[in-house]
């Protein structure tokens, strides 16, 4: 028994069936006992710790000090790297979506595509909204919107609904503020600048091939018709204002599609200043100190929701007190994503302390397979067998974090890699993913139609967006 334990905890064999041992009892923990992902992860994380034969006081520290154990540092740095960011991405999208700006967007869109373009048209949609907004609340609140085009163009609900659901798929995965590439900045060590731009460059292309190629593809195959308790009031472009009540609430004075624009522009370009102005100025630049102040995420996106404030609720006639309530309201989700993902933190920090991370890193040496697309497949496997996108890219990154910080990775290479753990965190959407239903019911499809247009769009995503991430990988 005392063999058995000392090779567990002391070869890389050992130390890799450990890992395994402890990532298959966190998928029974979530997937057959039903435990809440956090609870799941942090149990895992402890008992990992004490199979590994780490010391108590480095797991939870003693009576009198915890503060440097792997429970209160694995919680407290990622935490403290990513809940001011999401709070305030959070409360941004909670405002843009009571302003009314989904609808001025819908209008305007569909007003420049036409009635052939509409389906281009909702992606473009759900690329643009889906930046500030929670996926989930994304659909809540546009659902309605497609509802209306589908009526109005005659043809299958799916046409329109799946551009739409692929940009809020994409930007939910790939882009700050959202928890997923938050997490992944602070857990590899890599600035949001660069993720937002690789985001981009990377989440493009499966956008375009998951929503618009495939999208369009299989709208004209399977065919839903919009049941008429789903139709909303029908938009009025005509109305003195230029707004629409696709939602069934006529706004007195909607924003305008500029205003909604550069209110959601506000945080990208303060983030990518100070990422490139580090980059190209000297690093006693005046400039740069401003850059970099201005653009820390948090200061960044606490700016752009002042500006939310006043220019889409004070001056619209909002009172201080209905902000904060819309406010409060926003809020109330953000705590479980946060314990989640702290968890998660704690789990990686496990696995980084026990050397199971070293033991990846010679294991894939000498297999020759790059950390990029180790990254992908275990970040593939999470995500298939229990379901959550969050968990799945904040216990890979935990995983990876190791093999990361052993190498001299360059910052767009490592953000790259943080790619490839967002694209395997979306592939393959089916029953255990709550994402999964909610598409079903709200889009009026069963359960083979849903896995036909759904699970295949989640796929074709991350498939095109990791080939990406991986051929840019290759080149720098």
């Amino acid at each position: 028994m005392g063999a058995t334990v000392d090779w567990l905890r002391t070869t890389t064999p050992g130390l890799l069936v450990l890992c395994g041992l402890a990532i298959a009892v966190l998928l029974i923990a979530i997937i057959k006992i039903k435990l809440e992902p956090f609870v799941a992860l942090l149990l895992t994380g402890l008992l990992l710790a004490l199979a590994a034969g780490l010391p108590v006081s480095q797991i939870v520290g003693t009576p009198l000090k915890a503060g440097e154990s792997l429970l209160e540092t694995g919680f407290g740095n990622i935490l403290g790297h990513i809940a001011v960011i999401i709070g305030l991405g959070t409360v941004l999208g909670a405002i843009l979506e009571r302003s009314g700006g989904a609808d001025v967007l819908t209008d305007k869109l569909l007003r420049v595509f036409g009635e052939k373009g509409a389906p281009v048209a909702m992606g473009i949609l759900g690329l643009i909204f889906g930046i500030p907004v929670f996926f989930d609340i994304g659909i809540f609140v546009l659902a309605p919107l497609i509802y209306v085009a589908a009526k109005r163009g005659g043809r299958s609900l799916v046409l329109y609904a799946m551009p739409m659901l692929a940009g809020l798929s994409m930007t939910h995965a790939f882009l700050p503020p959202h928890p997923g590439p938050v997490a992944l900045g602070g857990l590899l060590g890599v600035s949001l600048g660069w993720l937002i731009v690789m985001g981009f460059v990377c989440g493009i292309p499966g956008f375009i091939a998951s929503g618009i190629l495939w999208g369009t593809y299989i709208g004209k195959r399977v065919i839903v018709s919009v049941p008429e308790e789903f139709v909303p009031l029908e938009p009025d472009t005509d109305d003195e204002e230029g707004g629409i009540v696709a939602t069934g609430v006529v706004t007195k004075a909607p924003p305008s599609v500029a205003l909604i624009g550069a209110i959601i522009a506000i945080p990208l370009v303060l983030i990518l200043g100070a990422t490139f102005g580090y980059q190209l100025l000297d690093k006693d630049s005046a400039l740069l100190q401003v850059l970099t102040f201005f653009g820390t995420p948090a200061v960044a996106l606490l700016i752009t929701v002042l500006v939310a404030f006043y220019l889409l609720g004070i001056r619209r006639g909002s009172t201080v007190q209905e902000l904060s309530v819309i406010t409060a309201e926003s809020l109330k989700p953000v705590g479980m994503v946060l314990l989640v993902v702290g968890a998660g933190a704690f789990f990686g920090k496990v696995i980084s302390a026990t050397g199971i991370g070293t033991a990846l890193a010679d294991t894939m040496s000498a297999a020759g397979l790059p950390v990029i697309v180790l990254a992908y497949l275990i970040s593939c496997g999470l995500r298939i067998a229990q379901g959550s996108a969050t968990v799945a890219i904040v216990t890979t990154g935990g995983i990876v974090a190791p093999l990361v910080a052993e190498q001299n990775y360059s910052q767009m290479s490592i953000a790259l890699i943080a790619m490839a753990i967002a694209a395997g965190s979306i592939i393959l959407s089916h029953v255990n993913d709550g994402g999964f239903w909610i598409i079903a019911k709200y889009f009026n499809m069963t359960v083979k139609q849903t896995l036909q247009t759904w699970t295949v769009l989640e796929t074709v995503l991350s498939v095109v967006s990791f080939a990406v991430a991986a051929l840019l990988f290759s080149i720098v």
